[in-house]
């Protein structure tokens, strides 16, 4: 299945997942900022809203297109907080919204405290520094980036990319690729230029999306963290593996990574809504790191489910 029909299939079917776990709770309780701070954190999660008109689609598109139809930021943090997680990094989602961040930000400024986030910008742009510190200044962290996206292949090629890491190095902000195995070397070789920027790439790098583990390709991606500034977010457990609960086919993987990376540079992410794809779903997801791994300490579970996205994209004043 291609990624594009993969996503079309896994939108369609968290739509209808969406409705049962959410049930008639849209309001998360939290006594006070105590709780938030010993929550969980979600290192992952997109956020849209039927409200067109205060943030329209990109390309045309309308509200037929959303699926599902709706997964707003209050929806989210009531089916997180069941589980246990009280903040959030937002994922700018592209697809909908295009370099438009302005729902991510909107949900940053409504729910103090509760969201980090992570931006797309348009780095063909003229000095997309600029736009790195706009953004930065209304509580995002991170800035996705993808190859070929700018109509560059190769980040190297890129004078905006290239602009990207430098100042993410100076900025205390992060770099977040979303890749495939075979651009881990981009990765690499842009970790090696800019060793100062902090860098968070998404989904184990997708290896193991395609298929089996491949030896080769989880190599190339323990052998990142010889990078210092180097993260990787274990997540998205649906698209991998299995593909279902209870994910543990995934455990070595991430015990591979946690002997080169450690805890403190691993975090746990849902990738909500896609996560609550039958038969998965969000509590599961929480599940695989919270109870089923058993070779890490309890501190070293705490730096997989908050402290480490804590660090990097809610850090302290």
């Amino acid at each position: 299945m291609t990624s594009v029909s993969r996503r079309e299939f896994l939108q369609a079917s968290a739509a209808g997942a969406l409705a049962v776990s959410l049930g008639s709770e849209l309001t998360p309780t939290v006594a006070n900022a105590a709780d938030v701070a010993s929550g969980y954190v979600d290192a992952h999660s997109h956020i849209w809203t039927t409200d067109l008109e205060k943030f329209p689609l990109a390309n045309g598109q309308t509200r037929a297109d959303l699926k599902p139809e709706s997964f707003t930021a209050e929806e989210l943090l009531a089916l997180a907080g069941k589980s246990g997680v009280t903040r959030v990094v937002l994922i700018q989602h592209q697809p909908y919204h295009g370099v438009d961040n302005s729902y991510i930000t909107s949900a940053i400024a409504q729910h103090p405290g509760r969201f980090g986030a992570v931006a797309c910008i348009d780095e063909t742009a003229p000095h997309p520094e600029k736009e790195m510190d706009r953004l930065k200044a209304q509580g995002v962290r991170g800035f996705r980036i993808r190859p070929g996206e700018g109509g560059t292949k190769l980040w190297r090629d890129s004078a905006g990319i290239r602009a990207m890491w430098e100042h993410a190095g100076k900025s205390g902000l992060a770099i977040c690729p979303l890749i495939d195995p075979e651009n881990i070397a981009q990765v690499d070789e842009m970790c090696g230029r800019y060793p100062d920027a902090t860098v968070v790439v998404d989904h184990f790098a997708r290896v193991g999306m395609a298929g089996p583990v491949e030896e080769s390709q989880l190599k190339a991606l323990a052998d990142l963290a010889r990078h210092k500034a180097a993260h990787v977010k274990i997540s998205a457990y649906y698209a991998l593996g299995n593909k279902k609960p209870p994910h543990t086919e995934l455990l070595p993987m991430i015990r591979r990574l946690y002997e080169t990376y450690g805890a403190k540079r691993l975090m746990w992410g849902s990738d909500c809504p896609y996560q609550l794809t039958a038969p998965n779903n969000y509590p599961d997801s929480v599940a695989l790191v919270r109870d089923r791994i058993d070779f890490v300490t309890a501190e070293e579970r705490d730096w997989l489910l908050r402290k480490t996205a804590e660090s990097v994209f809610f850090p302290k004043a």
